[in-house]
């Protein structure tokens, strides 16, 4: 099946809105590479005041913004410290040691988080025969952690630790407005003491494609010069960048919708024998579960639901990732849940190979 009716495999899924499409029709445009779209411009204005930062750049993706927030607080052979599923040192195909010469030291964290405790002692001293730690990047919410909305105070501590150790700090908020609304605090609250943030515009908010990154006016005018090394300058990217103006105005609120069909789509699945899966651990728009080693594995059982309508991913030898978004509804993530079950009753073990892959990244 080419195009599975109920596409659960990840919030970059979504098509663009008939509003968001006309939002992208009417969209003035200029040279962003030259400063003169004034949508980009606009754009970049309204994150940067939403996060009470100095100022923001547009970028192609999560990946990028990231890596141009690593290389604007590192210098090659320094290193960041990071939660061991964090997107940043697993998924982004070795970019802080490919583009910035950063190397990514993993901290056992719990759900996709570290704390105080897990940073303590990690410093690296001051010796020629060893990299310089430079960086804290967190991750909010957590992908591969569990879709975990960080709580406010663990996020003050972590970013006033890493500053009070002469560390710069970035967040990864790839899915930040998930993470506001999940845990009721506001944008600039969540990042205040974050001198770099990433936020992508092509998950949870709906939109075709686009990132931003925002910080001090000093860090961001390194992140543009990154963001041109990488081959990510653009020229009339106000016609995207007016699908995430629209998304800013008219997107983040429903994300309540997307969570509330996460925790029924995972309490539809606690319901049948042979997953297993916590609805209670369901905080944002992405939901973990397992199948059973006596019924299958996770590519099998992917690859049977993919046949059968809805397409998930396989995260682990057993444990897959569904993720809600603007195009589901609850009627499908219901009847989404229940093609599983007959897929779990009628077996799963006999198949090999999976189409969605091994591992959901986005």
């Amino acid at each position: 099946m080419s195009d599975p009716f109920i596409n659960m495999y990840s919030d970059t899924v979504t098509r663009p809105t008939p509003a968001m499409r006309q939002a992208i029709a009417e969209a003035e445009c200029g040279d962003d590479m030259s400063g003169d779209d004034p949508t980009v411009n606009r754009l970049e204005a309204m994150v940067a005041e939403r996060l009470e930062k100095e100022a923001a750049v547009y970028a192609c993706s999560g990946t990028q913004s990231n890596q141009m927030g690593v290389r604007a607080h590192c210098q090659p052979g320094d290193e960041l410290l990071i939660a061991d599923t964090g997107h940043i040192a697993n998924f982004e195909a070795g970019g802080p040691a490919v583009l910035s010469g950063v190397t990514c030291r993993l901290l056992p964290g719990h759900n996709g988080m570290i704390d105080v405790d897990d940073l303590e002692g990690q410093l690296r001293a001051d010796n020629q025969h060893l990299c310089r730690t430079r960086l804290v990047c967190v991750e909010n919410t957590t992908n591969a952690g569990g879709g975990r909305a960080w709580p406010l105070d663990q996020l003050d501590r972590v970013g006033e630790w890493a500053h009070d150790n002469g560390l710069k700090t970035h967040v990864d908020g790839a899915r930040l407005f998930n993470a506001c609304v999940a845990g009721g605090y506001s944008a600039a609250e969540a990042t205040r003491h974050y001198d770099t943030v990433s936020i992508c515009f092509s998950k949870g908010l709906g939109c075709p494609m686009g990132s931003i990154l925002v910080g001090s006016a000093d860090d961001i005018a390194a992140a543009r010069r990154s963001r041109k090394l990488f081959g990510g300058a653009l020229r009339q990217s106000g016609i995207v960048a007016a699908a995430a103006v629209h998304a800013l105005d008219h997107h983040v609120d429903r994300m309540a919708d997307d969570h509330a069909n996460a925790r029924a789509f995972a309490e539809a699945l606690a319901a049948i024998e042979g997953i297993r899966v916590d609805p209670e651990d369901v905080e944002s728009n992405l939901i973990f579960f397992e199948v059973d080693p006596d019924i299958g594995d996770a590519t099998q059982l992917a690859a049977k639901a993919f046949e059968e309508g809805v397409k998930v991913g396989a995260s682990g030898s057993h444990r897959l990732r569904a993720c809600t978004h603007l195009d589901v509804d609850r009627e499908q993530v219901l009847e989404a849940a229940a093609i599983i079950g007959r897929c779990v009753e009628s077996g799963v073990g006999d198949l090999v190979g999976s189409v969605t892959g091994p591992y959901s990244r986005g």
